[in-house]
């Protein structure tokens, strides 16, 4: 038996966390789900039993993609699972991922489902263990697995195509900054010993330019520590769940790119939900397995505060609209799924809905955004070179 970490909400909503000994995650979750309780997740204390690995590093998402789609071709192809991960270990060329197989494939051996033994690595998405567990209950693995991959691959293109859009916005900002460290730092106080050196009178804005300039060489050195120190320590702040929740929240309040933020995680959310509920998983453990996937503290504990609501007998599209988080139109659409008893269908639409609206609002805000940049940039680079030039410009004219 070993140790695992279990938080779990009583039917009343009181969250709790405590240690619990076990042969399996699975086998925790329902020794609780039969007594009542909410189970939230169940982590691994510390090293895994059975050789398995210390959690927390993920797998990459293409790595896992090809992976699935393997996995995937050899199940259809009639091989057996302990056949398949023979082979797909031998092929996978990430020593990570491949020592993570091999723990699954030893797991497997001793007799564990395979959906225990990817879920045991605590490596891989929720949604993911899930998914393989609704398949081997349902006896249509092969079925779930194709879901799942198509899941993957949708999800994977449009983060694809969010990053591109992101790429030059960020590579404008860089280049600001970067040419603002260098004029500030290494140009302007070459001008300040020119000037002293000419023991010449200076406008206002150029002793200002000059002064700002020097002091930043000066403190440099310990800019650079404060500023490093800073974001290590807001990292591990954004860790907490305090700090989590304050950053999300924060996040979700700037203008143009909160709104988009949440529409990305209905979004995300929509084709969870839906992958899951046509892989036959009841509601309440789609919505918590969902849930759980959330990187928006907000969003995650909206749908958790949603679970209880439907597990107390309320319907998906109310139990969301008292969260007041998720947008109208989707509360809509997913009622109309629920009364029409079309709600996977319903989800899928909502997910593809949200997905061309942020793709739609993040360009017209990269439209916006990168013309901006440039004149910010022209107007600080030429305010610089103008303050620092300015005086040369007044001895030049008074020589004449």
């Amino acid at each position: 038996m070993a140790e695992f970490l279990v938080k779990i909400a009583d039917e009343r909503g009181h969250l709790t966390q405590q240690v619990e000994n076990g042969y399996s995650e699975a086998e925790i979750r329902d020794r609780f789900a039969q007594q009542g309780f909410l189970v939230y997740w169940v982590k691994p204390k510390g090293v895994l039993s059975k050789g398995g690995l210390r959690g927390g590093r993920r797998v990459k998402p293409s790595t896992f993609m090809v992976f699935n789609q393997q996995l995937l071709t050899l199940l259809k192809a009639g091989l057996p699972v302990l056949g398949t991960l023979d082979l797909l270990i031998k092929r996978q060329k990430d020593a990570y991922f491949r020592s993570l197989l091999q723990n699954v494939r030893e797991r497997v051996k001793g007799g564990e489902l395979l959906s225990e033994a990817f879920l045991a690595q605590n490596a891989f998405p929720k949604i993911y263990t899930t998914t393989l567990m609704a398949g081997e209950k349902s006896g249509n693995l092969d079925e779930v697995l194709t879901r799942y991959v198509n899941f993957q691959r949708m999800a994977l293109t449009f983060k694809k195509k969010l990053l591109v859009s992101l790429v030059y916005p960020a590579l404008l900002v860089v280049a600001v900054t970067c040419m603002f460290v260098f004029l500030m730092v290494f140009v302007v106080p070459r001008f300040a010993d020119l000037y002293k050196d000419l023991n010449a009178t200076l406008p206002a804005i150029t002793l200002f330019m000059l002064a700002v300039g020097t002091h930043m060489q000066q403190y440099a050195p310990i800019g650079t520590v404060g500023i490093v120190a800073a974001v290590i320590l807001l990292l591990r702040w954004r860790a907490t769940d305090k700090g989590a929740a304050a950053v999300d929240h924060m996040t979700h309040k700037l203008p143009v790119i909160g709104d988009i933020w949440l529409k990305y995680h209905v979004s995300t959310f929509s084709r969870m939900l839906s992958t899951l509920l046509t892989g036959g998983m009841p509601l309440v453990p789609s919505l918590e397995t969902a849930g759980a996937s959330m990187t928006s503290r907000q969003i995650l504990n909206g749908i958790q505060n949603a679970s209880i609501r439907v597990r107390e007998g309320q319907s998906l599209a109310h139990s969301l609209e008292e969260q007041k988080i998720f947008p109208d139109l989707s509360v809509e659409m997913i009622e109309v799924g629920e009364s029409t008893g079309a709600l996977p269908a319903m989800l899928n639409s909502v997910a593809e809905f949200y997905e061309e609206d942020v793709q739609t609002a993040l360009g017209a805000a990269m439209a916006l955004i990168e013309p901006v940049i440039l004149i910010v940039m022209a107007v600080f680079v030429g305010g610089v070179l103008l303050s620092l030039y300015l005086p040369i410009f007044n001895l030049a004219s008074s020589i004449h």
